[in-house]
């Protein structure tokens, strides 16, 4: 039987750039996608998305901006009215419902070809995986089949499982019910 595909996570946090290079290199990361919205930081300049690629060539791994279609969502409907209703932050509940638009079924696609051509993290600022939209990236990919994997500081690594609630009909995740999940 065939190992599945892996895609890893990574949060930036407020690490050096030596230190996150490091980090990638332990795990032989060849590709960084961007997911962050807005690729820039004031407190953490050496993370804006120029600086950022230009660190990441230096260290011969590639820059790959996804953040308009993989980018976190602020607006959505109420719990109500959602089909993700399980999760009481509303961050967390928009971009739960923009993975049901073919903008993030396009985006995954083709981050999914990135993944398969090479070894690919995953990136936004939050150091926590748990606390940023990289968790529900993760849940895509694992409905896909994917092994996901977050790298986490010191060069721990975690296994992804889908978050609670989440219900996979034919590699599509949803959060339906009572908001109850908590962020």
């Amino acid at each position: 039987m065939d190992a599945p595909r892996e895609i890893l996570t990574v949060g930036h946090s407020t690490h050096s750039i030596d230190d996150f290079l490091a980090l990638l290199g332990g795990a032989d990361v060849e590709a960084i996608a961007d997911v962050r919205r807005y690729p820039g930081s004031r407190r953490n300049p050496q993370f804006g998305a120029a600086a950022l690629a230009a660190s990441l060539r230096e260290g011969e791994i590639g820059y790959e901006p996804f953040g308009d279609e993989l980018g976190r969502r602020r607006r959505s409907a109420g719990a109500e009215s959602s089909r993700n209703a399980a999760w009481r932050n509303e961050s967390f509940r928009a971009y739960a419902d923009h993975m049901a638009d073919e903008e993030f079924a396009a985006a995954v696609a083709r981050l999914e070809r990135l993944a398969g051509e090479r070894r690919t993290a995953v990136m936004c600022a939050e150091a926590d995986w748990r606390r940023c939209h990289r968790q529900l990236i993760a849940d895509a990919f694992r409905a896909r089949g994917w092994r996901v994997v977050h790298l986490l500081s010191g060069g721990r690594r975690e296994e992804h499982r889908l978050s609670p609630h989440a219900v996979v009909d034919d590699h599509r995740v949803t959060y339906p019910g009572q908001p109850a999940l908590d962020v």
